[in-house]
């Protein structure tokens, strides 16, 4: 599978400390789909350079994960992105908001959008639209920074969030992929945020514990009850106008379809 399409399929991307090389391999064995070596929050500004050197050591990287550099306009986002760059390497580009600057990065790596501003919001189908733009990640505890809201306020969010997932589909790139729970041992916390998200059309959620990954992996999978559905649908065929009572038609073939080429299990991506 290519980086491209490991990106899009994607449904649980764990977030390793860049500066903690020793928890690289056991985040790579977790079960993630991706794997995200932060350089850029987990990394105190003292610690940027050898975690940078880190990364670039271990050979894991590029083999189904990614680099979230420091964000464009920082003193160290011009060496995170040339060593990314140089091992082919796609990125994670925080505060994802100049499409401008995105497209010049994106004639070096393949971009996942991280967008976590209000500036972003705005602009997020211009950000998504970039060529080299996979897909795009919401950055809840940032924006609610910036908004003066809480992190884990659903409604105070669900705007953004929205916005996210709409300039996506109208940029035609897949899915996009929700933030981070905070409460790293909450199950019931991180079951209702994963529900909210898939509710408003996320297919994957950024994961900060490997106690996260499963959860998350089955909670986005397709449901059997999804399955028999779009089994019963596909399987009338196209001619069919009602399943079980209700109508058929083009887009209902095709959600069908989509819940079908869905990886069904935790680790099925890559």
């Amino acid at each position: 599978m290519s980086a491209r399409a490991a990106i899009t399929a994607a449904r649980t991307l764990l977030f390793v400390p860049g500066h903690r090389p020793d928890r690289f391999d056991k985040a790579a064995g977790s079960g993630a789909d991706l794997v995200v070596v932060d350089l850029e929050d987990a990394v105190a500004a003292e610690d940027k350079e050898r975690a940078r050197g880190a990364a670039a050591r271990w050979p894991g990287l590029g083999h189904r994960a990614v680099v979230r550099v420091n964000a464009p306009g920082t003193p160290w986002f011009e060496a995170d992105l040339r060593m990314a760059a140089g091992l082919g390497c796609p990125v994670m580009v925080p505060k994802a908001e100049d499409p401008a600057v995105l497209a010049g990065i994106a004639s070096d790596c393949t971009l996942i959008a991280l967008i976590e501003t209000a500036l972003g919001v705005e602009r997020a189908y211009e950000v998504c639209s970039v060529p080299g733009v996979v897909r795009a990640a919401f950055g809840n505890v940032d924006l609610a920074a910036q908004l003066g809201v809480a992190h884990d306020d659903h409604p105070a969010l669900a705007h953004a969030r929205s916005r996210v997932v709409l300039a996506s589909a109208a940029a035609d790139i897949g899915p996009p992929v929700d933030g981070v729970t905070t409460a790293v041992r909450d199950t019931g916390v991180l079951a209702t945020d994963t529900a909210h998200a898939r509710r408003l059309g996320f297919s994957g959620k950024l994961c900060i514990h490997p106690a996260q990954v499963a959860p998350v992996a089955a909670a986005f999978a397709p449901t059997e009850s999804e399955l028999r559905w779009a089994r019963a649908v596909l399987g009338a065929g196209e001619a069919v106008t009602t399943v079980d009572g209700h109508m058929v038609d083009k887009p209902v073939l095709d959600r069908a379809r989509r819940i079908l080429a869905r990886p069904s299990e935790p680790g099925t991506v890559g």
